[in-house]
């Protein structure tokens, strides 16, 4: 790599990095060379493993950082070369730039290669000797084969067994000081400017290594109000929190995001660390060793943690789904636990403290300490305020609790929780085998218990990956009994095909909301709760009833199959989805000719588009004659909500219309500008080109919309007057790609040429001409995580939403509680195409 990649990504009129320069000269193959590693807070903690060679840095991200352990590999990701300089940097990348976040000097010294680093380097193994002050001996460094598809290059960082070899303890813990300034990251994060000498006279050892003995001595002198000596209780039944509509809207409350997991009592005693669920299961052997152990590092003689294990999904959202599949395959190596609490520590109970002073010895307690250890950061603005902010994340919601408040046992009203998503566990009560797979489930009868009675509300038939509905299938299997598991009577529609089985799974379910017969509609499975026994199941809440949605008369066979194997959505989920979002969708896919995207057997099979009719096809997809083509094979659209779940019968994944309606052919309404980044460019700057895309639309008098493509990248999207034809839209398209690529060539470029794209966005004007589609706002995409292509205000465009961040299961939720459609006045919006200025 050379070091316009690493210059391409930054601007240094705003970040602090060096801009750097490769220095010339090949160094004889035994010469000991620099090497640094820097730890780096950025969205991730992760360290910089840097090498010089050839006159720069050769890099790699190492997601957990070096260990001394020969048995413990350590995934190293290539990322771009970097400027000898760059090896002195400490300080902040500021927020908005590639790799934003804090920056310390965490290890430098020398390296010297046993062998030739050139045919190493090249060969994909490179073995060398370390001369730090932190790290030291015989390394190595491997490339692994990438998978089809992989974007990275991803190699492995592994210490090789010598005298330098450490089986037990941890340097990143051991060790967390600048060897440049003798900071820690939180101190470089206040003050960035400041030096210091690598060890201060008179300076403290780090937290980190001091004895936990001297640690809660030094906490003896400032012990909150409220805590009292005490010896450690066997178990505290947790606090919990009541359900309301709204958050509190008075003084005296924080706010902190409501985490998708399992609330787990954490327990550590004598380096002993044991899991407890909220009713006091032990679930230690559950979670597996890596958790735990992170436990361990702790800078504690006794503590007990109140918080929630989770796994997140890419976007940075806790997703159960994903930690339930992961507790099924035993897999341990992504959990991750939010402490929001912290209730005994070193001998002192400090339920009676006040949360804000218990939250801030967590705080300290947690910091810096492992990775997977997080500390559940809370929000002083208003309730409103932060659960508007989650809707729009598509998260779960919210908890507000008195900021004064002490801990108490069970609901006492000091914790509320405000949900963006409507969420109920629910008993399983029987189950309609699938008609699409052999030994599999097709759907779940559920039901809650009211009067000491189970009662049926509906069924749920999404949610179910292709393993986990193998899995309840054996489970429930061994549970069936002849007789019906609910007290009330069903109907022959509910009874039809239904397998009643022993009420004994709790599962929790996502759904729109209660019908005015408190059934439930629109429900996708979320997992199974093994920590809530099934007779306190009982209905949160069923005051809110669902809204009127489209109906729609065409018959889906097969509902039960799965499109998406790994989320687990079916036919019917899809079929749900649309109809949470018609009233958003309608106009951008009714009336329109239409190219499809057909995968009769979900994603992981045969895949086609198609414009024109095939055999059995539904007649709510019309097939309409192209005026200029009145010879040829008829196209395709769709008029009403019919159509659309005509299109989902027929395994429709994705829709891409025409920027025209069949009302006005040769009339363009609309201009769509699709940004396609190369696998190295930053998302920052993917949203610094939709801007620059709106300020050129807007000088030239029209209006500019945006949407994530649920792909790579971003759809700049203008409503037109339809009066110009094909030919000056798409002219006009073509000169603002070719006016941004001539003032950046750097960064932009409107030619589709691969060759041309390393550290570029390609601003692909090529869906503006006749006959070319673009994604619909709100389709699906048939890829893994099933996201969607979603309307976005431009204030919402930041690096928190990525550009498949909205996926098929958080999008109606947003759109649910939106306050405005971001797209209301698209078409209101419509001017005449003018000349570009």
């Amino acid at each position: 790599m050379a070091l316009e990649a690493y210059q391409a990504k930054r601007n240094f009129k705003v970040t602090p990095e060096p801009r750097g320069s490769k220095r010339g000269g090949k160094p004889p193959a035994q010469t000991a060379l620099s090497f640094v590693i820097q730890k780096h807070d950025a969205t991730r903690l992760h360290y910089d493993f840097r090498l010089e060679l050839d006159g720069v840095l050769k890099s790699w991200a190492v997601t957990r950082g070096p260990s001394l352990n020969p048995d413990e590999k350590r995934l190293a990701v290539h990322v771009e070369d970097h400027p000898l300089d760059y090896g002195d940097f400490e300080g902040i990348i500021p927020k908005g730039q590639y790799g934003g976040g804090t920056v310390l000097v965490w290890d430098r010294g020398t390296w010297t290669p046993n062998g030739d680093p050139h045919k190493g380097y090249k060969k994909g193994h490179l073995e060398f000797d370390l001369d730090g002050q932190k790290l030291s001996g015989r390394w190595h460094l491997v490339r692994m084969h990438g998978k089809p598809g992989e974007r990275q290059e991803n190699w492995l960082l592994i210490k090789a067994e010598d005298a330098e070899a450490r089986h037990k303890g941890d340097i990143l813990k051991q060790r967390p000081e600048s060897v440049k300034t003798g900071r820690k990251i939180e101190e470089v994060a206040k003050n960035p400017d400041a030096t210091w000498n690598s060890r201060p006279k008179g300076a403290a050892k780090p937290a980190s290594i001091r004895s936990a003995a001297s640690l809660a001595k030094a906490k003896r002198h400032a012990w909150p109000k409220g805590a009292e000596k005490a010896t450690m209780p066997a178990f505290i039944e947790p606090e919990l929190a009541k359900l309301k509509a709204k958050p509190p809207s008075g003084e005296g409350w924080i706010h902190e995001i409501k985490f998708d997991g399992y609330r787990l009592q954490v327990r550590l005693e004598s380096g002993k660390v044991t899991l407890l669920t909220r009713s006091g299961l032990d679930w230690t052997e559950k979670f597996g060793p890596e958790i735990t152990t992170a436990f361990t590092a702790l800078p504690a003689k006794s503590a007990i943690l109140d918080g929630e294990i989770v796994v997140e999904r890419e976007n940075g959202a806790s997703d159960f789904s994903a930690l339930q599949n992961d507790l099924s395959a035993a897999r341990h190596d992504r959990f991750l636990f939010y402490a929001f609490d912290l209730l005994y520590l070193d001998g002192y109970d400090l339920q009676q403290a006040s949360l804000t002073n218990r939250k801030a010895l967590l705080a300290d307690l947690i910091a810096d300490v492992d990775a997977r250890l997080r500390f559940s950061e809370h929000f002083t603005e208003k309730g409103a305020v932060v659960l508007n902010h989650a809707r729009q994340l598509g998260l779960e919601g919210i908890i507000s609790k008195l900021a004064d408040s002490q801990y108490v046992s069970g609901r006492t009203g000091d914790w509320v929780k405000s949900k963006c998503l409507q969420r109920q566990e629910l008993v399983i009560g029987g189950y309609v085998p699938s008609t699409a797979m052999k030994n599999a489930i097709g759907s779940l009868a559920m039901g809650v218990y009211r009067n000491g009675k189970l009662e049926h509300v509906g069924r749920v038939g999404t949610g179910f990956s292709v393993n986990l509905a193998h899995e309840l299938y054996e489970t429930l299997s061994a549970l069936k009994q002849s007789e019906s598991s609910f007290d009330d009577e069903l109907t022959a529609e509910e009874r039809r095909g239904l397998v009643y089985v022993k009420p004994k799974l709790v599962a929790e379910v996502e759904f729109q909301a209660w019908s005015a017969d408190n059934n439930l509609r629109h429900a996708a499975f979320r997992g199974l709760r093994e920590d809530k026994a099934p007779e306190e199941v009982m209905p949160e809440a069923t005051t809110t009833t669902a809204q009127e949605l489209p109906q729609s008369s065409v018959t889906l066979t097969h509902p039960d199959r799965i499109y998406w194997p790994q989320e687990g959505i079916t036919k019917q989920g899809l079929a749900s989805y649309y109809a949470r979002v018609w009233r958003f969708m309608e106009p951008y896919v009714t009336k329109r000719p239409l190219a499809l995207l057909r995968c009769p057997d979900g994603i992981a099979g045969q895949r086609f588009f198609q414009k024109h009719a095939w055999k059995g096809m539904n007649a709510n997809i019309e097939q309409i004659t192209d005026p200029k083509d009145r010879g040829g094979e008829k196209l395709l659209r769709i008029m009403d909500f019919d159509g659309m779940i005509a299109l989902v019968q027929s395994a429709v994944l994705e829709i891409h219309p025409w920027g025209a309606t069949t009302e006005s052919w040769e009339r363009p309404d609309m201009i769509t500008m699709d940004l396609d980044p190369a696998d190295d460019v930053s998302w920052a700057e993917v949203i610094a080109a939709a801007y620059e895309l709106k300020e050129r639309l807007e000088a030239s008098g029209l209006a500019a919309f945006v949407k994530t493509s649920g792909g790579k990248g971003l759809h700049v999207v203008t409503p037109l007057e339809p009066k110009a034809s094909w030919a000056p839209v798409k002219a006009f398209a073509k000169a603002l790609a070719d006016g941004m690529s001539k003032d950046h060539p750097d960064k932009y470029l409107a030619t589709a040429t691969k060759a041309k794209r390393n550290g570029k966005i390609f601003i692909d004007y090529l869906r503006n001409g006749r006959g070319n589609t673009a994604v619909a706002a709100y389709s699906t995409r048939s890829r893994p995580g099933a996201a969607v292509s979603m309307p976005l205000a431009w204030n919402e465009l930041t690096e928190e939403i990525g550009p498949a961040y909205f996926t098929l299961d958080n999008a109606p939720a947003r759109l649910d509680t939106l306050r405005s459609d971001p797209w209301a006045d698209f078409f209101d919006a419509a001017l005449p195409l003018k000349k570009l200025k």
